[in-house]
């Protein structure tokens, strides 16, 4: 029986989506056989790429035990098992794991653990979360009220806690306009100065990506900027808050994005790349410190989710971090991030493309009409979608984005490859990027009056 799309309710396809068959290693393919590159790890999800036997037997293993026990009721291995490694792979002093399903369960945890944490230390004025422009945290009411990326906030904006935003970390487009290192990294003490301004007695936490994802392309902060945004937030008894839903469990070349800043944060929200896309899962790692504050309470923590510390996607979280740690996947992405960014230069040569940043196995392109005066495409030409398209008809995918300017204006591409990427693997994905920023290029000139 052969079926279509049409009872769907996409988020949005577009036309050229064709129907998946089956991925292995880097590669997907679709039903007509033809094959793909995974540039984007799905959507930095997929780490140790696809078709790993031993992840489908932990699975097959752990659903012929049990697939189901609510924590209400029961504790299972998979989840003790997966909250020790978890533990052993984070900063210092952060050992207790919430587990969740996903990024913005994650995120929506680290929000509601920072506003009780406050409320049992007697400080129940603290209820605001600062975040910054140029961010995405997910996509419950929550999250997308810490998120500071306009197109998905608009809709929505009645229903939105009205909490403060900070200026980004956005170097090649400063928003003080200065220039590293004489800015003196003004975009981090903007957080101090809105701390003051909204009250210090009304702010719980502040949130941040380490490397930025959708909302910036690869937006990494200098080497201050951590250490400086940790002072202020012990300063004013503030939460530090690290969204590391793409950055965690090796994206970066570590562990754990922040580890680039020797800083450790009160809370981490992580996902994806934790599961490699195998079983949703999310989790919450708190430092001791806040750990302990719910410890001591009668109610506990007055939060939680039906498929929280699931056997079965445990299972599968342990069985990939056993893959990442036995193959030295991290490691690999710390060594070829080199290459991986040595080749991009080629890809920042071009016309079009004013900026080249990120981290690891994480990459932004940013696309600009003239690269002299960093003028963005006008947002209906649809650049990163146009370009992202060629690169699918040639076999690469990509994510495109917009907005990256004002939250309107701006282009930028994605890339973000499973961590088993061999050097040719990165090579060929350059290649093809890059023939399709030419193909791009050459259209304007075709279509040039």
């Amino acid at each position: 029986m052969t079926f279509t799309d049409q009872h769907i309710f996409f988020r949005s396809a577009g036309n050229v989506n064709p129907v998946i068959d089956h991925a292995k290693g880097i590669y997907c393919y679709d039903i007509e056989g033809r094959r793909y590159i995974d540039g984007m790890g799905g959507v930095a999800v997929v780490t140790i790429g696809h078709g790993v036997e031993e992840v489908c037997d932990a699975a097959l293993a752990q659903m012929k035990k049990v697939s189901f026990a609510h924590p209400f009721h029961w504790k299972n291995q998979p989840h003790m098992e997966l909250t020790a490694r978890i533990a052993a792979m984070a900063p210092s002093g952060m050992s207790h794991i919430f587990m969740c399903s996903g990024g913005s369960e994650a995120t929506e945890t680290g929000l509601k653990m920072a506003r009780q944490y406050h409320v049992e230390r007697g400080n129940s004025s603290k209820y605001k979360v600062i975040s910054r422009w140029n961010s995405f945290h997910g996509n419950t009411l929550g999250a997308l009220s810490m998120t500071g990326m306009p197109a998905r906030r608009e809709p929505f904006i009645p229903m939105l806690a009205s909490w403060p935003h900070i200026a980004a970390n956005y170097c090649y487009r400063c928003p003080f306009g200065k220039e590293y290192p004489s800015c003196n990294v003004l975009c981090a003490h903007d957080l101090e100065n809105t701390i003051l301004k909204e009250g210090k007695d009304s702010i719980a936490a502040f949130i941040a990506e380490p490397v930025v994802g959708a909302a910036g392309g690869g937006l990494t902060a200098p080497p201050e900027y951590y250490q400086i945004i940790r002072e202020i937030c012990d300063r004013y008894d503030v939460l530090m808050i690290v969204d590391e839903v793409i950055t965690g469990f090796g994206r970066t070349g570590k562990n754990f994005g922040i580890n680039h800043w020797d800083v450790v944060p009160d809370i981490i929200c992580s996902g994806k790349g934790m599961s490699s896309g195998y079983a949703p899962l999310g989790a919450v790692i708190a430092h001791d410190k806040v750990y302990e504050v719910f410890a001591k309470s009668a109610k506990g923590f007055a939060h939680g989710y039906t498929f929280g510390g699931n056997p079965l996607a445990c299972a599968v979280g342990n069985a990939v971090l056993e893959y990442i740690d036995k193959h030295r996947l991290i490691q690999n992405v710390a060594t070829l991030e080199s290459h991986f960014f040595s080749e991009a230069r080629s890809i920042l040569e071009l016309d079009c493309v004013g900026d080249v940043r990120g981290r690891g196995f994480f990459m932004g392109i940013e696309l600009v009409a003239d690269k002299r005066t960093k003028t963005p495409f006008p947002p209906e030409m649809h650049v990163s979608r146009q370009i992202a398209d060629i690169a699918f008809s040639k076999g690469l995918i990509t994510s495109a984005h917009q907005g990256v300017v004002d939250g309107v204006r701006g282009d930028h591409v994605n890339l973000a490859p499973p961590f088993i990427c061999r050097q040719d693997d990165l090579t060929a994905i350059i290649r093809i990027l890059r023939e399709s920023i030419i193909e791009f290029q050459s259209s304007l000139l075709v279509h040039k009056p």
